[in-house]
């Protein structure tokens, strides 16, 4: 039996194109400003908060001093994931933009967690709030958080690693609105128990945000598949566009990042077709038609050479079998 094995042609465990380089330092640079200016602003809000006594403030500041560190960590995984694959890590460093993409959403939840349990407590026995400066201080730390958005939105939308910087300073952004609110309603009514209630309402918020973010995360960790892809459509693509193609199989579909597509198959072809012809096409077709930007195939003729794995028990990495009621 002969089998043909194949990778792409950065020779190298994924594939950036110069596009991707440039898209991922630009995100880098979004990053690190955006860490620059929550981490100045949110001095400015614990000082305003503990003046005031306002827990809107210091549930704000709160979300600025995680989204630091969190932005910090954003940033951190952009510079690793620039390093090259080695030894030991042969496809490089950019899942570790999907960790900390995790790590912010499980940070972000357990925020918001400790802001509901504050709230619950201060709406029992409400404290005194000086609002002119809490309204003073939100009025700034809105300004602060809109141009944090406005910084990471123009990055790019399939990075986790992205959506989960955007994801502190949209809390952030809430955060101050609701401070604003509750300020204004305290100067007009003097009716403290909204500061917590509009806290809670943020924090409310931002947790399904956060469970979206972590979800997907982890989805990319366990190396799902993509969303945007489905195995036995594509197993079905190859068995009906590339010419000498018998059977499609083991295949397994899944991204490095969130955006890096990979993909493993093994395809039987007729006897005679020529192996390099077969499997080029087939790396084509995951590329063009799929955007899969790095597939190793196996090609086979008669029988698969597993099939003695799977005899001595070395089979269960295969998984389940693309679906058949849909093929021939």
């Amino acid at each position: 039996m002969e089998h043909a094995h194949s990778h792409d042609q950065d020779g190298h465990g994924h594939s950036h194109g110069p596009e991707g380089h440039a898209h991922g330092a630009a995100d880098k640079k979004r990053v690190l400003l955006a860490a620059s200016l929550t981490g100045g602003f949110m001095i400015a809000e614990v000082v305003g908060g503990l003046l005031t006594g306002s827990l809107a403030l210091l549930a704000d500041a709160g979300h600025m001093l995680t989204d630091s560190v969190a932005l910090g960590l954003a940033w951190y995984a952009f510079h690793l994931g620039e390093r090259p694959a080695t030894e030991r890590l042969t496809y490089g460093f950019g899942r570790v933009k999907t960790l900390v993409a995790y790590t912010n959403g499980l940070a972000i939840f357990m925020v918001a967690l400790l802001i509901c349990y504050e709230a619950w407590r201060r709406f029992q026995a409400p404290p005194a709030i000086l609002g002119g400066p809490m309204l003073v201080v939100a009025w700034l730390g809105l300004l602060v958080n809109i141009a944090g958005f406005l910084i990471l939105h123009g990055g790019s939308r399939e990075s986790l690693n992205m959506r989960g910087a955007l994801l502190h300073v949209l809390g952030d952004l809430l955060g101050s609105v609701a401070a604003i609110a509750a300020a204004l309603v305290i100067l007009a009514t003097g009716w403290m128990p909204i500061d917590p209630i509009l806290s809670v309402l943020v924090a409310v918020l931002i947790l399904s945000t956060a469970l979206r973010l972590m979800r997907d995360a982890a989805h990319v960790l366990l190396e799902g598949a993509p969303v945007s892809l489905d195995r036995d459509a594509i197993a079905r693509d190859v068995e009906v566009s590339v010419q000498g193609v018998v059977e499609v199989h083991h295949v397994h579909v899944w991204s490095l990042d969130g955006e890096q597509n990979i993909a493993t198959l093994h395809v039987r072809l007729q006897e005679g077709v020529d192996q390099y012809v077969a499997v080029s096409a087939v790396k084509t077709l995951l590329a063009v038609r799929h955007h899969i930007g790095h597939t190793t195939v196996e090609a086979e003729y008669a029988h698969c050479a597993d099939g003695e794995q799977k005899a001595l028990g070395f089979d269960h990495m295969h998984g389940a079998p693309p679906d058949r009621r849909h093929y021939h």
